[in-house]
């Protein structure tokens, strides 16, 4: 049933006339959507497609953009303003990684594109982060690959933690206090930070960044997080939903 207002009239539908972007997302994630759709503020749409992966072998990794070309430009039908493809596993697979992603979709489609490596980066340039925790729910060879993506853009990783979870599946029952222990526990065994990221687009992370920068007086920057916030100051929107951490909200 549509929502009604006081006079028993349906609420008007969210179209996204303001901007819409497109979003690839792994096709296990049962998660970024959510939590992305809930930072966008009105006016604005995600305009969501899938490409294969669920599990975090190197090969299931890389064949994620076999299809790219054929999904960006379903997306393009759409008419998004730009599209991002929304993987940090793959986009920080290697430091040219992302920017032949970008590449392939802006040949494929004429729009501009991005990833969550551009968006994490520009997230850590605007907090001045040099410094961060990195805690995320990946097997050794994953979180060490994002240690070194990191590395090679003049980012260090002091401290941090992994999880070891293979699935997308798996990372979507991750329980969020469980997260939110594994990042209190490398604040206190590596203090002096600039950030902390906690990594991955399908764990449940959107609700512990305000409450972990309140206690742990540091930014706190999430996968979904940041592309929310890059691809609406790729659209030149400066507002976004309250409650996700100083990042959204400097103020």
């Amino acid at each position: 049933m549509n929502a009604s207002n006081s006079r028993g009239m349906a609420e008007p539908l969210d179209y996204g006339d303001r901007a819409r972007i497109g979003l690839m997302v792994p096709s296990g994630n049962q998660v970024c959507e959510a939590e992305i759709h809930a930072m966008l503020p009105t006016g604005v749409a995600a305009l969501v497609t899938r490409l294969e992966l669920r599990g975090s072998s190197e090969a299931e990794l890389l064949h994620m953009i076999g299809s790219l070309e054929v999904a960006a430009r379903l997306l393009a039908d759409a008419r998004p303003r730009l599209i991002g493809f929304h993987c940090t596993a793959v986009s920080t697979f290697a430091p040219s990684m992302a920017g032949g992603i970008v590449q392939r979709i802006q040949d494929a489609t004429g729009l501009p594109g991005t990833t969550t490596a551009d968006a994490i980066l520009g997230a850590l340039a605007a907090l001045e982060a040099r410094r961060v925790l990195l805690v995320t729910p990946y097997v050794a060879s994953v979180h060490e690959r994002e240690i070194a993506f990191l590395a090679a853009q003049g980012i260090t990783v002091s401290g941090g933690a992994m999880m070891g979870l293979n699935t997308n599946a798996e990372m979507a029952e991750l329980a969020p206090e469980r997260i939110a222990a594994q990042v209190r526990a490398a604040a206190v065994a590596m203090p002096g930070a600039d950030a902390c990221f906690i990594s991955c687009t399908a764990i449940r992370s959107a609700g512990l960044i305000a409450p972990l920068e309140a206690e742990l007086d540091m930014p706190v920057i999430t996968s979904n997080q940041v592309m929310a916030w890059h691809m609406l100051r790729s659209c030149a929107i400066a507002d976004a939903a309250a409650g996700f951490g100083r990042l959204m909200d400097p103020a």
